[in-house]
């Protein structure tokens, strides 16, 4: 069986499970739908009562967010399995059994558990793109629309490969350390807001060691067609998100490591 065409029955396999139980699954998408809407608030607040901040207005922040937010609903489906790769894995023993089948180990993964509660996420970060695009009067051309999907699929790796160096680090631990949540779900905190706004040395670390501002702040600028008080070139939007990807390889390089340095718990 091909590598794509088995993902896609492990997936099926995680997803059929988990529609078994209908009633939970929507009220997990929902309460995550809300959960995240909540943010959505906090942010419309904020403009509500200052205004613009440092010329950018609600419309376009509202593009950063829903940006971020449908590249980290993808991956946090996609990563679960490097999520609780301590916790559940390493700890049970079943990680062993999962080293004996003759399929690549990094595809397993991320089929062992995509939820679909993650879609609450995503929907809720499509609705506020849809109001950005109201609000901010953005015009989806087709060269704005493949920097978005670029920028999306750039994030994805992104947030994968912080995942991916979360599980990771387990080999050592056995834990699931939360350490991690802050380049995660602060990660996401983060790159909702233009980089401009922040200080100068966090703006370094999210663009140069963790690179959130490349998958959505200068795609953002790019869709907008918005110059970078910054003073970045125009051209960096197209480019930029290819640094998750890079993000991602450096990821999977550091887990080969931690894959060769691995003892079985004894379970």
């Amino acid at each position: 069986m091909g590598t794509l065409a088995l993902f896609v029955r492990l997936a099926a396999a995680s997803l059929n499970g988990q529609a078994r139980y209908p009633a939970s699954a929507l009220m997990l998408t929902l309460g995550q739908f809300l959960a995240t809407g909540i943010e959505v608030i906090a942010v419309w607040a904020l403009f509500h009562r200052f205004g613009d901040v440092r010329g950018w207005r609600i419309g376009e922040v509202a593009l950063c967010y829903g940006l971020v937010n449908c590249m980290f609903a993808i991956a946090d489906a996609l990563g679960r399995g490097f999520d609780i790769l301590g916790t559940t894995l390493l700890r049970t023993g079943e990680f062993d059994r999962l080293l004996l089948r003759p399929r690549p180990l990094a595809l397993q993964l991320m089929g062992y558990d995509v939820r679909i509660s993650r879609l609450g996420r995503l929907l809720q970060g499509l609705s506020v793109l849809a109001f950005a695009t109201v609000q901010a009067d953005i015009a989806w051309t087709p060269a704005a629309v493949a920097v978005a999907l670029l920028a999306v699929a750039g994030g994805v790796a992104l947030f994968l490969g912080i995942l991916v160096l979360q599980g990771t680090l387990s080999f050592w631990t056995i834990e699931s350390l939360e350490i991690a949540n802050v380049f995660t779900y602060g990660g996401v905190e983060a790159a909702q807001y233009p980089v401009a706004l922040y200080a100068r040395w966090f703006r370094h670390i999210i663009t140069f060691a963790v690179p959130l501002a490349c998958v959505a702040y200068y795609p953002a600028l790019a869709i907008l067609g918005k110059a970078d008080p910054l003073g970045a070139p125009a051209w960096a939007g197209l480019v930029s998100p290819l640094a998750g990807f890079a993000f991602l390889a450096v990821a999977f390089g550091v887990w080969r490591i931690g894959l060769r340095h691995y003892a079985s718990t004894g379970s």
